[in-house]
């Protein structure tokens, strides 16, 4: 028994860092129904403006303590997603308005593959250590009501935890406040929503900076535990199934699909993997998300689409 919370709790663990980044697809495609492929880009792209401006600013400014170096880092890295988001609206989304679907797919396509070599052009391809003070020692839990206790790594944890109070805080930002209410009123027709006042250029630099912001999270965390390299970007591509999962719209859906896909991931690995020879880890969440399409294609939470004719 104790084994099996030990993986559970490893899962539910993992499946939050999963969350985490699938809510950067949410809120792109609730914003501009569009899937956004380049949040994977995007998650690289903010740990690498995190990792270097961490080792630039002491030796640009002159001082040797890393709690601020990394605080200046953060928002210095911020601040440059930011402008990433203001430049994508005005170079990229507001040429875009009304447009077809797939011609804003490829927009993020477009983006992906600018942020990837963009990325290396200014911080390198190298792979760097992202050390932003998360204890990396194991911790036992419930000593007593299990021999040997559960086994839980402290960052991992924490990691966890930083991104549940995110999530939740995004999740309270769209049901609560008005900006939230006008990213849906967006996301269910760009004209409509135009017509009644909601500025769309002023919305869609909101939601990238929330996704910029997402971004950040997530990329710290994964580089922390990951280091920072050029194959971060496909941690994205293990968020794919969660939010097929949980709906394309749908945030309470990218916390329960992840939560799922890591889970799952993680008892199928250590209780079914090894009867099939291991690996299951790696096609598990795919061939989950396979089966909600045949059967579900909008996912848990995702609205059903019903054409009348």
């Amino acid at each position: 028994m104790g084994f099996f919370l030990e993986t559970l709790i490893g899962g539910l663990m993992t499946g939050m860092l999963y969350s985490l980044v699938a809510l950067g697809f949410v809120l792109i495609f609730k914003a501009s129904g569009v899937f956004n492929f380049a949040q994977g880009s995007m998650v690289l792209f903010a740990a690498l403006a995190m990792a270097r401006f961490a080792d630039w600013l002491p030796r640009w400014l002159g001082f040797d303590n890393r709690l601020l170096a990394n605080l200046l880092a953060f928002v210095a890295a911020m601040a440059v997603m930011v402008v990433a988001a203001w430049l994508i609206e005005r170079l990229v989304l507001a040429k875009l308005v009304n447009q077809e679907g797939i011609t804003l797919l490829m927009a993020t396509l477009g983006i992906s593959y600018f942020f990837d070599g963009f990325g290396q052009t200014v911080f390198g391809n190298d792979i760097y250590k992202l050390d932003i003070g998360l204890p990396k020692d194991p911790v036992f839990l419930f000593e007593q009501a299990f021999q040997g206790g559960i086994l839980v790594n402290k960052e991992d944890l924490y990691a966890a935890l930083i991104a549940a109070l995110l999530v939740a805080a995004l999740s309270l930002f769209f049901q609560k406040t008005g900006t939230g209410r006008a990213l849906r009123a967006v996301a269910d027709d760009h004209q409509a929503a135009q017509s009644i006042g909601i500025p769309l250029g002023r919305i869609w630099v909101i939601v990238w900076t929330v996704a910029g912001c997402v971004a950040l999270v997530a990329g710290i965390i994964w580089g922390s535990k990951l280091g920072v390299q050029f194959s971060l970007s496909l941690v994205a591509l293990k968020a794919l199934p969660v939010v097929i999962l949980g709906g394309l719209t749908s945030v309470p859906g990218a916390i329960l699909g992840g939560l799922v896909i890591g889970v799952g991931e993680k008892l199928s690995e250590v209780y079914i993997g090894p009867h099939l020879g291991g690996g299951i880890e790696i096609w598990f969440a795919y061939v989950v998300a396979l089966a909600f399409l045949l059967v579900r294609p909008q996912g848990l939470f995702g609205e059903k689409i019903i054409d009348r004719v």
